[in-house]
């Protein structure tokens, strides 16, 4: 279940999530492989990055949810690095979103630039269907980037929206066949990197600082406010429901 790093133009980089059993979502191994991929590049004379997942059915569905959900700060941390929640990172990103993107997924999906998505793309936050505080950077970061009310129904309705959808509400740049996809967004990196590295890695660095610094100030309330899901009776039984396949019980 790797996280593979490749450079298939130069100065651009491409990173695929690879779990297709589970919809490419992400364990801690994973969450350490990116967050290893993202260190590399950050420092690397890639110039654009390209982000996606493996197959046609999935860009990623998040975390692994069968496997361990505790959340200690350690864990944040790695959360955080691996979705580049609190990070100003100096490298355009580019998702080119093949299919089911959610929860996690979207969160990842939230710190890129650019975002592409093929038409049988479907995008959500499910978090809170299955009892789950969405910690990844939604609650920070949705409501900038595509308005309140956008967000909010998002994030409290749990429901799966259409690739036009994700497109209407700004969520998304535009819809591309899936054969012509990831080909898209390799040229729209080499696009950007073809510009002066320094001009635009100033241009993401500035405003992806804002965006960190408005994540980073409720670092600590959105801990406690997890902490608060993960100790409810409606955690345990969410977690058990989605493990289940079955509708939860509240």
């Amino acid at each position: 279940m790797p996280v593979r790093l490749e450079y298939p133009r130069p100065h651009v980089a491409l990173i695929t999530i690879d779990n297709l059993p589970k919809y490419n979502a992400m364990t801690r191994e994973m969450m350490a492989e990116l967050i290893a991929h993202w260190d590399e590049l950050e420092t690397s004379d890639c110039r654009a990055i390209v982000l996606t997942g493996a197959g046609e059915k999935a860009f990623s569905a998040g975390a692994d949810v069968s496997g361990d959900l505790s959340a200690s700060e350690e864990t944040a941390r790695m959360v955080n690095r691996s979705l580049l929640k609190t990070s100003s990172y100096p490298k355009p990103i580019i998702a080119a979103v093949n299919g089911v993107c959610a929860g996690g997924g979207v969160e990842l999906m939230l710190s890129t630039d650019i975002r592409i998505a093929a038409p049988h793309a479907r995008f959500g936050l499910p978090e809170v269907k299955w009892g789950i505080y969405p910690f990844g950077g939604a609650t920070a970061k949705l409501v900038h980037q595509i308005g309140y009310v956008h967000a909010m129904k998002l994030l409290l309705t749990a429901e799966m929206v259409t690739a036009e959808e994700a497109v209407r509400i700004g969520l998304i740049n535009q819809i591309v066949p899936s054969g012509e996809l990831l080909g898209k967004a390799l040229t729209i990196a080499e696009r950007i990197a073809a510009n002066s590295p320094v001009a635009v890695q100033a241009v993401k660095q500035h405003i992806s600082s804002g965006v960190a610094a408005a994540a980073l100030m409720h670092e600590e309330a959105e801990q406690n406010q997890g902490d608060r899901v993960r100790a409810s009776s409606d955690f345990s039984e969410g977690v058990s429901a989605f493990r289940e396949k079955r509708t939860p019980n509240y």
